[in-house]
């Protein structure tokens, strides 16, 4: 048995014996959803400006910084969570994130290849005499 009391996001609409009285829940939950996304935004601009950071590394550090800026846009904005209200939304993102994968590995694929398949220059050359 689960117990899908704790499995909510922030915002959600609490059960009964949960609730708790006068708090507005929605207002806190978006600011503090606004304070992570500000201040992920802005180690991300740090991080592409400054010189203290090993250069090779910044790259990925970007990355983990963006996919952090789409969780918490996912769970404190759009309220994304497993549970059993939410599945469509979960089945959703999940087709969305292998339409973006295919699209990445596709582009990837066509522009690793595209040298390869390419008429050679001299051919081209000897075409335009």
């Amino acid at each position: 048995m689960t117990d899908t009391r704790y499995d909510r996001a922030p915002g959600d609409r609490p059960i009964l014996a949960d609730r708790e009285e006068g708090t507005p829940a929605g207002v806190l939950v978006y600011t503090i959803g606004l304070v992570l996304a500000v201040a992920l935004t802005a180690t991300s601009f740090w991080v592409a400006n400054t010189s203290l950071l090993w250069p090779p590394g910044i790259p990925l550090g970007l990355v983990v910084l963006a996919i952090a800026q789409m969780g918490i846009h996912l769970v404190f904005f759009l309220h994304i969570t497993t549970g059993p209200d939410n599945t469509n939304n979960v089945l959703a993102l999940a087709f969305g994130v292998l339409i973006v994968f295919l699209l990445i590995v596709g582009t990837t694929w066509i522009m690793y290849h595209m040298n390869h398949n390419m008429m050679p220059m001299e051919r081209i050359m000897e075409m335009q005499r």
